[in-house]
């Protein structure tokens, strides 16, 4: 039967490329997680969507907001192999109007003093001794 231009034509197939048996850098399962330590906040975004995955704050509820806090810690640690998209908690070196003072740090706990008693407990006047003259070897 002679085809009409009514008839529509088949489509051809078309090549489909095959599918790469080494995954592109977007479709690993995992990832390593980068080094965020020393980064300002908003360096420290643009390299977690990079590496591919995500911030949470650990001291900090406006993490979106922070663009010139410095992270001062991290966890995972650099290096680690995470699921892709898995969240990566860092906490900020708090600035002056946050209640930080840069540089406060973290506080080594003092060791408590002596209780009361012992050798500042201030002791009774001792009981006069009676002393005899009288000399056991007599």
């Amino acid at each position: 039967m002679p085809k009409t231009p009514e008839t529509p034509e088949p489509p051809e197939p078309s090549e489909t490329p095959e599918p790469s048996e080494t995954p592109g850098p977007r479709e690993t399962p995992e990832v390593l997680v980068p080094k965020l330590v020393g980064l300002m906040a908003v360096d420290a975004r643009c390299t977690a969507d990079e590496h591919g995955v995500r911030l949470a704050a650990g001291d900090r509820a406006d993490l979106g907001e922070a663009t010139v806090d410095y992270v001062v810690r991290q966890y995972p640690p650099p290096g680690a192999e995470v699921p892709r998209n898995a969240v990566v908690t860092v906490w900020f070196d708090l600035g002056e109007g946050e209640g930080g003072g840069g540089g406060a740090g973290v506080r080594v706990p003092r060791a408590p003093g002596p209780l009361g008693g012992g050798m500042r407990r201030e002791l009774d006047e001792p009981a006069p001794v009676a002393t005899s003259c009288v000399s056991p070897l007599r």
